[in-house]
């Protein structure tokens, strides 16, 4: 069964800015799929009309098989979101929240309670239940945020970028846990600008930019149609002024040099090529992550950036 369809999906503004332009997605059950775009790009109106606080122009989107426009109610039982933006008062207490989160699909406190304890344990706020919100640190909030949105244990979450200004701990901690709950069957659809946590997290990803749905692939998939990458070498010497190399390169600083290198070159010819010129590398990485150079170079050829 697709967890989501969307077919054909239409939002003009009413001052005629088209948000999205008959766009058509798919996302198998127990998928784990990236949603990328830039600011502007079309993500939070696709969003918010699943999550029914935007109104479509024209199209169809079904969740697990139910209509939005018939079906409306069904379709949001199977949703948990979480936005981007904190949206709870800051003086209400965490447990309140929770528990009042799951009230509102009708679930008995005594499901509720237990479902609560697991979620705040495994998110590291049980010992804050009793805490205001305004007493939480900013990465607290944000677990918050995904505590709620799992009390009704929803079959689809959506996550618009969850992880906006947490610390890099809290970061992987956060990555572990989602992927322990779409191992267990949950459908997660992931907004980020953390290019390198939908590569890590996400089977399926797609681009949309200017309303248009521009990539719709399997992850691997779409890493593997990347023909170049560019390293950065870090040098134990300075380089000397004579270098003769058959790759494009750039000259950073004197111990520091920029390499690009085609998918038909491996890492030993360049090794070869440096020892030949008697560079000696002290440590090597990618300038960017590998999806991130497709996605700046994708969204560039689509009139994005100059």
């Amino acid at each position: 069964m697709q967890a989501l369809l969307v077919k054909d999906l239409r939002k003009v503004y009413g001052n005629g800015l088209i948000a999205l332009n008959n766009i058509n997605l798919s996302v198998a059950e127990g998928d784990f799929f990236a949603l990328l775009g830039r600011n502007g790009a079309g993500k939070s109106t696709t969003i918010g009309i699943l999550c029914s606080l935007v109104n479509k122009t024209s199209g169809k989107v079904f969740v697990f098989g139910y209509d939005i426009d018939h079906e409306l109610e069904a379709a949001k039982s199977c949703i948990g979101v979480v936005p981007q933006e904190m949206n709870f008062s800051q003086f209400e207490k965490v447990l309140a929240i929770i528990i009042n989160q799951a009230g509102y699909y009708g679930i008995p406190k005594k499901v509720a309670l237990p479902r609560a304890e697991y979620y705040l344990k495994k998110l590291g706020l049980w010992e804050y239940r009793h805490n205001t919100v305004l007493r939480l640190s900013g990465g607290m909030k944000r677990r918050l945020m995904i505590v709620r949105a799992l009390m009704n244990e929803p079959k689809l979450l959506i996550l618009d970028e969850p992880t906006a200004g947490v610390d890099i701990e809290l970061r992987y901690h956060l990555w572990d846990f989602l992927t322990e709950l779409n191992q267990k069957g949950t459908t997660i659809i992931l907004t980020t600008h953390y290019l390198e946590e939908a590569e890590k997290l996400c089977k399926q990803v797609a681009i949309i930019d200017q309303g248009d749905i521009i990539q719709n692939t399997p992850m691997k998939l779409l890493i593997n149609t990347l023909d170049v990458q560019t390293m950065i070498l870090d040098l134990v010497k300075p380089l000397s002024s004579d270098i003769k190399m058959n790759y494009p390169y750039r000259i950073i600083d004197d111990t520091s040099i920029e390499i690009e290198i085609n998918n038909r070159q491996t890492i030993n010819e360049l090794f070869h090529v440096l020892n030949e010129q008697h560079i000696q590398v002290s440590s090597m990485r990618n300038k960017t992550n590998r999806l991130e150079e497709l996605f700046i170079r994708l969204t560039s050829k689509n009139g994005i950036l100059s």
